[in-house]
């Protein structure tokens, strides 16, 4: 199993100044990046990160890691940073957005799934989250910014089985520059790819758009240590 973490994106919103959105330090004194690298260490065998922005920051902080550039960073969203990397490698993949902060113990869940899935939450969710909306099998029937009678929200973890990944490939290579993933994964969908929603707890996973999502990621990291 390998792991893609898409880390290209400048993250204006949180108000960061010049650091990279998964280099954000939390309050256990990680960043969200290696909050992530910790948890995905018993789960892959390879990680790649896509970069872009400030990448040196992130490539000097992990010399280790397999890196994907997106030199258009500033103009391409999450599918074209997704193709880039799936572009490289081979076999089942898990992605995820790099300013996701999760507990460990939800990629079980991940990796248990027998075919291609989504970590979702059920409850109420805001305009400028990716919502969903499954059938009565469980699978995503609908995902992006505008689902009416959304069931919650698509949190940017996601795995996808080798093979769907060409079916991904070719869904995201005609998405357009300002496209997120979501929308190739939509048309996968629409093809008969079977993505199944994985329901985690809404004190589970947090991704960390704006300020105040990075004070409830803070205190969700309190919890999941007390």
């Amino acid at each position: 199993m390998k792991a893609i973490i898409l880390a290209a994106g400048m993250g204006s919103r949180l108000g960061n100044g010049d650091t990279p959105k998964p280099m954000t330090l939390l309050s256990n004194g990680k960043s969200i990046l290696q909050q992530q690298l910790e948890n995905l260490s018993a789960y892959v065998n390879e990680i790649v990160v896509v970069v872009g922005y400030r990448k040196e920051l992130i490539e000097e902080a992990y010399p280790h890691l397999v890196y994907v550039e997106n030199p258009q960073f500033a103009e391409e969203n999450t599918s074209k940073s997704l193709l880039r990397a799936l572009e490289k490698v081979q076999g089942d993949v898990m992605w995820l957005n790099g300013d996701v902060v999760f507990r460990s113990e939800i990629l079980k869940k991940v990796v248990s799934c027998d075919g291609s899935g989504m970590v979702v939450n059920v409850g109420q969710v805001g305009d400028e989250e990716v919502k969903y909306r499954t059938d009565e099998r469980g699978l995503i029937v609908e995902v992006s910014k505008r689902v009416r009678e959304a069931e919650g929200e698509a949190l940017g973890i996601n795995i996808f089985r080798s093979g769907d990944l060409d079916c991904l490939r070719e869904a995201l290579s005609e998405c357009s520059a300002g496209d997120y993933f979501e929308k190739g994964v939509q048309s996968c969908i629409d093809r008969g790819v079977a993505v199944t929603a994985l329901e985690v707890g809404l004190d589970e996973c947090c991704e960390v758009d704006f300020p105040e999502d990075l004070e409830r990621a803070n205190a969700l990291i309190s919890q999941w240590v007390s």
